[in-house]
């Protein structure tokens, strides 16, 4: 299904999202479309649709390819190297209700 080369174990992991929303959205008073959980870390951050694009900065400060669409639990992957969608293995869990902004 994947076009993905980056999709292994230590880009794919079992993590534990960073935070109920957006990490810095929530520290900045700021709202989000959607958000989106990085595989590799837990990282929780907001989509490409939304003003301040954190997922893609956390991606392109870290390198860490490989998203999970978050809200709710969606189960798709995607690589930001390979404009790729990704089979994931697993859906994670959300930690607790994720406040709605859009």
């Amino acid at each position: 299904m994947s076009g993905c080369r980056h999709a292994n174990a230590e880009t794919i992991r079992i993590v534990s999202p960073s935070a109920l929303g957006c990490e810095e959205c929530l520290k900045i008073g700021g709202w989000w479309v959607h958000l989106r959980l990085c595989r590799e870390c837990g990282h929780v951050g907001c989509c490409d649709d939304s003003p301040h694009r954190h997922a893609r900065s956390h991606y392109e400060r870290t390198e860490h390819p490989i998203i999970e669409g978050y809200d709710p639990p969606e189960g798709w992957g995607w690589c930001y190297i390979d404009e790729a969608e990704v089979q994931l293995p697993d859906r994670t869990p959300q930690r607790g209700p994720i406040p709605r902004f859009v």
